[in-house]
């Protein structure tokens, strides 16, 4: 099975996984998806995680976070999709939830979450929300 679109389909496993309780989600190892991980981790939305190999092919292996049970991440939405690219300005990035979530960015320095984007002054594809 080829998967068009690999973002939307790590966001899609994560979305599951959640919405099932799983302590964790395996999804398929690439450089940007791997980055996207780092930063959910940074901003306390996953618990850790790590990199394997599962049938000689790398993957990334995500420990979800839950806070009393109810997930960290209640929402994730892909907002530039591939027949529709999504690009902001410096000037004009969104707020999510009024500061309260987080957008991630691809700019010209690599994947920024929107506060990043914002102070270092980069616009670039919007590539999903978390909240």
């Amino acid at each position: 099975m080829t998967v068009t679109d690999p973002i939307s389909d790590m966001l899609t496993r994560v979305r599951n996984a959640l919405q099932t309780s799983k302590a964790e989600v395996v999804i398929p190892w690439s450089k940007i998806k791997y980055s996207i991980t780092k930063i959910l981790i940074k901003e306390g939305y996953l618990d850790d995680v790590e990199i394997a190999e599962k049938n000689g092919f790398k993957i990334i292996i995500a420990k979800l976070k839950y806070n009393k049970k109810q997930p960290a991440i209640q929402h994730l939405r892909r907002v530039s999709k591939l027949g529709r690219r999504t690009y902001v300005k410096r000037n004009a990035i969104p707020y999510v939830l009024n500061g309260m979530g987080i957008s991630i960015i691809s700019t010209s320095k690599g994947l920024k979450t929107d506060k990043q984007a914002r102070r270092a002054g980069l616009g670039g594809e919007l590539i999903c929300e978390i909240w």
